[in-house]
């Protein structure tokens, strides 16, 4: 039986994609709780607010580091800073993301490449450099943030669901090849909440899929603090699937009874923003 993780003063925490968004607000939580901080984004000037937010909130200690989750060498500094700066890391948070909207054969190969390689070979790349050395310590925990999306595909977001079910795979995996090694793996799977991933996505002329997620977002019960802080519960009790909002619970739970009805019932709820 694995441990329990307590995200307490000094635990040692990496973030990507912690410029704004989700990110932050995980920075934010654990700010919060007295943790140390390694905050990384490509995003400069968000990264320096995020680290000045968390210093705010009582951080034990926080370090920046602008990294582009594309390159698995910036990943590796990533790791390798935690190492010099703390003598290594305790969790490990793989945010980073960006959505891609659009029907298969309409999105441009370019946008599938920059969602392919941001969502899924970042997280790949943190995974890569972080997991051996929690295995080498027999401690340690991987967070990967996916989605509903990873688990329930929804038309004209097929780049998304594609690197987002990705994430679920591998963090599955990892959960296997590490069990009763003293490490741990958790994959977050929200639905909709208000940030600003839709914003900042790429349409490839076909805004139907954007337009549709941001009116859900605008409708979400719960913000980006309360994702964070169901995820961080589901780290410290060593959850594999964290799947914070009814809504995808419902969703997943559908799929795997009825798989076959998913199609139209998707199709009918595409409808809706057309």
């Amino acid at each position: 039986m694995l441990p329990r993780m307590k995200l307490t003063k000094g635990t040692r925490v990496v973030i990507t994609g912690a410029g704004s968004g989700l990110g932050r607000a995980f920075a934010e939580e654990l700010a919060e709780r007295g943790c140390k901080l390694l905050l990384s984004d490509i995003n400069e000037t968000g990264l320096q607010e995020t680290a000045n937010r968390a210093r705010g909130l009582g951080a034990d200690d926080v370090v920046v580091q602008t990294t582009d989750v594309r390159n698995a060498e910036e990943v590796e500094r990533l790791a390798a800073l935690a190492d010099d700066r703390w003598g290594g890391s305790d969790l490990v948070i793989n945010n980073a993301g960006v959505a891609v909207a659009g029907a298969v054969g309409n999105v441009p190969l370019e946008d599938w490449r920059w969602v392919v390689d941001i969502n899924l070979w970042g997280v790949i790349y943190g995974c890569h450099s972080f997991v051996p050395r929690f295995r080498k310590n027999r401690s340690g925990h991987i967070l990967n943030v996916a989605s509903a999306a990873g688990l329930v595909s929804t038309p004209k977001l097929g780049p998304y669901n594609v690197t987002k079910a990705g994430v679920v795979a591998l963090t599955e995996s990892i959960h296997a090849e590490l069990s009763g090694s003293g490490v741990g793996a958790t994959v977050l799977c929200p639905s909709f909440f208000q940030t600003n991933i839709a914003k900042a996505g790429r349409t490839s002329g076909d805004p139907r899929g954007m337009v549709g997620a941001e009116k859900l977002m605008a409708r979400a019960k719960i913000d980006a603090r309360g994702v964070a802080r169901e995820a961080l519960r589901g780290v410290e009790n060593n959850v594999l699937y964290v799947v914070p909002m009814a809504d995808a619970r419902w969703m997943w739970r559908i799929k795997r009874a009825m798989p076959s009805a998913m199609g139209a019932m998707f199709s009918a709820f595409g409808r809706r923003f057309e």
